[in-house]
């Protein structure tokens, strides 16, 4: 059995910092994550291999061990790395040595690990298991978790809608409750990222994203739509007519003299709120428009109203 340098499996020196490791560590997966190399067996040991040196040296006391016992491979290889507690009291007698403790577990323990190549059982797994009752066998790693955004509509977010897509070659079905808010985070279990300790697989956390509406602004539960109304008809009082978010037709009722800016209030016709049977409102501002493009006879009756009002 060979000793392996995870140094040079992560490709850095004895030398590299805690961010140079995990900075290494992170390029290296990303390049040979299984769920990027399906079928490549290659590739998916070679994740093992770095998932494993990354087990190590990413921890200072981990790495503080390996850097001690490493030095001092040829000794136990030597020994035959078959004893490992004689090969421990040599070890450790040693002159000037610095003297571990792992009678409270196996090394394996320490180390976490689980799933590990032959030369890590050996040397930081089984082969350093002591004879202690508490000796426990490591736990398996859960995957990694993806995260997504999937932007909807208004319309969508107000009526509930459903998406399907493909994850790992598996065809999904996502639904989304009428009245969902911006931002809602929604779990999808074990749609993540494989695990490379034989662990369950990550999750798949999706964010909402609402398109912007051209005509509605959304507040919490309460909808908002600016309507332009004439003066006519803010003087003399009307009604005006304006889409809902589901398609349906609804007739805005103008008082007469209604100023520019007023906030007429519908109740119940807001969003809908999640699990619950009521509804936001509906706040529609008044907005005022002036008549372009006059003709002499109306600037002539204007004149006229101005007088009589004055």
């Amino acid at each position: 059995m060979e000793f392996k340098d995870y140094y040079k499996i992560l490709g850095v020196n004895k030398n590299s910092t805690q961010d140079d490791i995990k900075k290494a560590y992170r390029q290296l997966a990303k390049k040979y994550h299984p769920d990027r190399n399906p079928g490549d067996k290659q590739a998916e040991e070679k994740f093992k291999e770095i998932s494993e040196a990354n087990e190590v040296l990413s921890d200072p006391e981990k790495r503080k061990k390996y850097d001690q016992l490493g030095a001092n491979w040829k000794q136990y290889q030597t020994s035959g790395g078959n004893n490992a507690n004689d090969w421990f009291s040599q070890f450790n007698s040693g002159g000037g040595r610095s003297s571990y403790n792992f009678s409270s577990g196996n090394f394996g323990d320490i180390f976490g690990g689980g799933g590990f190549s032959d030369f890590f059982e050996s040397f930081f797994g089984g082969g350093f298991e002591t004879k202690n009752r508490f000796s426990r066998k490591s736990q398996p790693r859960k995957g990694k978790d993806f995260d997504a955004v999937l932007n909807i509509t208004l319309e969508e977010a107000f009526s509930g809608t459903e998406r399907e897509f493909s994850v790992g070659g598996k065809r999904l079905k996502l639904k989304i409750i009428p009245g969902t808010e911006q931002g809602k985070r929604l779990r999808l279990k074990g749609q993540g990222g494989a695990s490379s300790s034989g662990g369950e697989q990550g999750d798949l956390y999706i964010t909402i994203n609402i398109d912007e509406h051209p005509y509605y602004k959304r507040t919490g539960n309460d909808l908002f739509y600016n309507l332009d109304v004439d003066i006519y008809t803010a003087i003399l009082g009307g009604k005006k007519s304006i889409k809902t978010l589901d398609g349906k037709t609804i007739n805005i009722m103008i008082p007469k003299g209604t100023n520019n800016g007023t906030m007429l209030r519908m109740k119940n016709l807001g969003m809908q709120i999640p699990d619950k049977k009521e509804r936001g409102d509906l706040f529609v501002k008044v907005n005022l428009t002036i008549p372009q493009n006059l003709t002499s006879e109306e600037i002539s009756l204007f004149e006229k109203l101005s007088k009589l009002r004055k």
